[in-house]
């Protein structure tokens, strides 16, 4: 047989997402293809990882990787959509920028995407039971959370790069002090409240 008509090894994709519960910023979400002969130790869900255990597998996944990819969905699409169909729109993204089409995707959680190429299982806490899942989770959040301490800059006194735009009470402080700024949420009910005076 020759080797070039042989099968080739499934490319299984794993996705998530981060940024669904803070109400401000982006949805941003990660598809990774991990590369069996380049193993990256130490892969889990990215929320039980220190930061700089975060930061340093961020660049071995760009590294090592077969293939990655990031999608996301803006501020104004999730009030438009819902941020459930906001963070699927980003899971969708993540998966059609990849550079090699997979034979499967992962998604962590209950949903998947509609209108994938490839076939999708859905993995309730995938994030913390499957490498490629895990992988992707670690992309997205220091991805996002990158760009919450760059937004921090552009608006000023809400804190967000410390908490990243989750609903702390020093945010719910900031908001009902300064109002909403155009990366808030205002779909979601504690910054439509504000808005509204109540």
């Amino acid at each position: 047989m020759n080797p070039a008509d042989s099968p080739r090894p499934s490319l299984i994709c794993g996705v998530d997402e981060v940024g669904r519960g803070p109400l401000a910023g982006p949805v941003v979400a990660a598809a990774v293809i991990l590369d069996p002969a380049r193993p990256v130790a130490g892969l889990d869900d990215s929320k039980k990882l220190t930061e700089k255990r975060r930061e340093a597998l961020f660049e071995q996944i760009r590294e090592c990787a077969l293939a990655w990819s990031l999608g996301r969905a803006e501020v104004e699409e999730i009030d438009r959509l819902n941020i459930l169909q906001a963070s699927l729109l980003a899971m969708r993204r993540a998966v059609e920028g990849l550079s090699l089409a997979p034979d499967h995707a992962l998604i962590d959680g209950n949903r998947v995407p509609e209108g994938l190429a490839c076939p999708t299982t859905a993995i309730v806490g995938g994030d913390g039971s499957e490498p490629a899942i895990a992988a992707a989770s670690i992309l997205a959040k220091v991805t996002r959370d990158r760009e919450m301490v760059a937004l921090d800059a552009r608006y000023p006194g809400y804190g967000l790069a410390g908490h990243k735009g989750y609903p702390t009470r020093k945010h719910l402080e900031a908001l009902r002090e300064l109002g909403a700024s155009p990366i808030h949420r205002r779909s979601f009910g504690p910054v439509r409240r504000i808005l509204n005076g109540s």
